[in-house]
């Protein structure tokens, strides 16, 4: 172990320990943050902390900006805006295996996973953040109605937009810090951004959405009012953190199925 890894990890966990003091992250979080970031490390240096980085402080700063409008979500949403392990792992997992691949078997295809997973990740967040904020309710792309802002599988323009945007900081980082290609670029920025959107039919169609027995709130957690709800769509074992995970793995394992097609 060589003293820059030993410098970068004492970074991480400096980094680990002020997103904690701050609320961005719970204790779990933090302990998560600190392997996928040293599995990151031992692959792609500081560079890959960078890109993770970027993802991780521009969607915890948007998931506290306007945090009283957003307020109300808390009762619908399973989680709140502190990242636990679970959340950590669903978003960093993969970008952690493709430095670990980087390390033990070197490719340049784990630089465009890397890539296509943080931008998917910053995509979805992105959209979910901002999308919030829309002054009109978002339309379910299960039956193309207005649904409740907040509500999983469900678009607006707004979303829709700033999902782009945050496909496109990542494979801005991405390009310049590794000198990437320009094809790798679009890459990085359209399976970005397919990522959120597979992120939202899987929303639509397979995570877990419950009825409150008390109030008839539609939400995304088991329990609410003290009482077990009921199921009403999709899978139990279905929810946002496993819909996060499989939307970033398929938009990775496309992109590189059609990178080594071109």
């Amino acid at each position: 172990m060589n003293a820059d890894y030993i410098g970068v990890l004492a970074f991480i966990v400096i980094g680990a320990v002020l997103a904690w003091k701050s609320k961005m992250l719970s204790p779990s979080g933090a302990v998560m943050a600190v392997l996928v970031g040293s599995c990151l490390t031992l692959g792609f240096g500081i560079k890959g902390i960078i890109v993770m980085g970027t993802f991780f402080v521009s969607s915890s700063l948007l998931s506290k900006w306007n945090g009283k409008k957003k307020s109300s979500l808390v009762e619908i949403h399973e989680k709140g805006s502190v990242r636990d392990w679970a959340q950590v792992l669903a978003n960093g997992g993969i970008a952690a295996a493709a430095g670990l691949s980087v390390f033990f078997w070197p490719t340049p295809l784990s630089f465009l996973a890397l890539g296509i997973s943080l931008a998917s990740a910053n995509s979805d967040t992105w959209a979910s953040e901002l999308g919030t904020l829309s002054k009109r309710p978002p339309i379910s792309i299960r039956n193309f109605k207005r649904v409740a802002t907040g509500t999983s599988g469900a678009i607006s323009l707004g979303g829709t937009l700033a999902g782009f945007l945050g496909s496109l900081l990542i494979a801005v980082v991405s390009t310049l810090l590794f000198q990437l290609s320009l094809e790798l670029f679009f890459f990085i920025l359209f399976f970005g951004f397919f990522g959120m959107l597979i992120d939202t039919i899987l929303g639509a169609y397979l995570q877990a959405e419950y009825i409150c027995r008390k109030c008839g709130l539609h939400i995304e957690k088991p329990i609410h009012c003290h009482e077990e709800a009921v199921l009403c769509k999709g899978s139990s074992w279905i929810r946002n953190d496993t819909v996060n995970f499989i939307s970033s793995l398929s938009a990775v394992l496309l992109g590189l199925f059609f990178f080594n097609g071109f």
